[in-house]
């Protein structure tokens, strides 16, 4: 299926509504239409990658480099989805993703490090993204008030406590943070964590002139402000760019986990995970046709699912892969021949997921044009997610 809307202006789509099952709804700015499918995604292997069974695993993405060896950063070491023990892990794979070498740990704070995103640069030049969270915090106090009806394993107790003391709260508060590594020989070595204005689960992208453009949130510092970061410098240093404006009702701090693409004719799309009323869980989108500089009011595209990671394929079509958390549970992608004008039906990758606490997949193109996708999952016999991986191709249906 195919949805598409005419616009009342040049590359700003007006706000969209999905309409499941294919009918059709007249808006201000003209239609929905929806067409056959003409593509699918099939799947040759799916398999488990992560190597800890006793540690929780979430939040990946892949990176392919310029000499075909794949990187792989996430947050490891973990309890689960919040807890005061995520770290940076990396693992690397020199076969295109057939084997996978031992977890190397990048970042290991005091703080729970999460959600982490990895990008090559034109230099060469790895990029590693993460942010700090207190989010454990409410759990153990709660833990620790006994009216509060929560039963905790004293062990489980302790282990927290000890590891939530490491700081007192003011020094706890002060590491809060987003944050960057960099490593300028192909991830032997790194450097200081340094500040990046925003985060976002995948981290920043390349463009055309040079720059790179990092599309997040200021989750903890500044002004709270949504919207793109610019370094000229290969990721040394970062800068305020531009805000993404919010459409009229929302509010910008119900806009999460954004990603950026920039398209063949040069336009860049942002999505964005929406967690307001309108479109509630959609994946939203916003344009740019000057660089990042000014940006179109964010739109429905009719998908439901979160966050998105986009991916601009060799042959110019842009691929959008993000987490399915209703049933059938998975990961799915969508493509578009257009820059993001307009995007295929959903392509299913994985259908087979326990529940919701699955996604944030990351898709990258291999040397003989089919197409890895990594994911997190937590299966229906284990409280400990793991990472999941598809090799897959996108066939053409008659």
């Amino acid at each position: 299926m195919q949805v598409r809307v005419f616009s009342s202006g040049r590359d700003r789509l007006s706000r969209r509504d999905f309409v499941a099952g294919g009918a059709i709804m007249l808006t201000s700015a003209g239609c929905l239409r929806t067409c056959p499918a003409n593509e699918a995604a099939k799947v040759a292997e799916t398999k488990t990658i992560s190597q800890e069974p006793d540690h929780y695993h979430g939040w990946p993405t892949l990176a392919r480099r310029g000499n075909g060896q794949l990187v792989l950063v996430y947050s490891g070491g973990r309890e689960g989805h919040v807890c005061p023990f995520g770290r940076v892990e990396m693992m690397v794979s020199n076969d295109e993703g057939r084997s996978w070498g031992f977890p190397q740990v990048l970042l290991d704070t005091a703080l729970d490090d999460r959600d982490s995103g990895v990008l090559e640069t034109a230099r060469g030049s790895l990029l590693v993204t993460t942010f700090t969270s207190l989010a454990y915090e409410p759990l153990l106090e709660r833990a620790l008030k006994p009216s509060s009806g929560e039963s905790w394993p004293p062990e489980r107790l302790r282990r927290w406590q000890s590891a939530r003391d490491r700081l007192t709260p003011e020094q706890r508060r002060s590491q809060l943070g987003e944050w960057m590594l960099r490593s300028t020989d192909g991830g032997i070595t790194w450097s200081r964590r340094y500040s990046s204005i925003v985060n976002s689960p995948h981290g920043p992208v390349q463009l055309a002139d040079g720059r790179l453009l990092y599309a997040g949130k200021e989750l903890w510092s500044g002004e709270k402000r949504v919207g793109v970061c610019e370094s000229k410098d290969d990721g040394q240093t970062w800068s305020w760019l531009a805000a993404i404006p919010p459409r009229p009702g929302d509010r910008a701090d119900a806009y999460h986990e954004l990603h950026a693409s920039e398209t063949g004719d040069g336009r860049i799309i942002v999505h964005i995970r929406n967690h307001n009323p309108t479109n509630d869980r959609e994946i939203l989108q916003t344009e740019s046709i000057d660089g990042g500089r000014t940006w179109s009011l964010p739109h429905s595209i009719g998908v439901w699912g979160l966050p998105s990671h986009l991916l601009r394929l060799r042959d110019g079509r842009v691929l959008m892969s993000y987490g399915y958390r209703r049933s059938p549970f998975g990961v799915q992608a969508r493509l578009s021949a257009d820059s993001g004008r307009t995007w295929s039906g959903p392509l299913p990758i994985s259908a087979d997921g326990a529940s919701g606490d699955l996604g944030y997949p990351s898709t990258v193109e291999l040397g003989d044009g089919s197409l890895l996708t990594v994911w997190y999952e937590r299966p229906a016999n284990s409280g400990l997610a793991v990472l999941r991986q598809a090799r897959w191709r996108i066939e053409t249906q008659e």
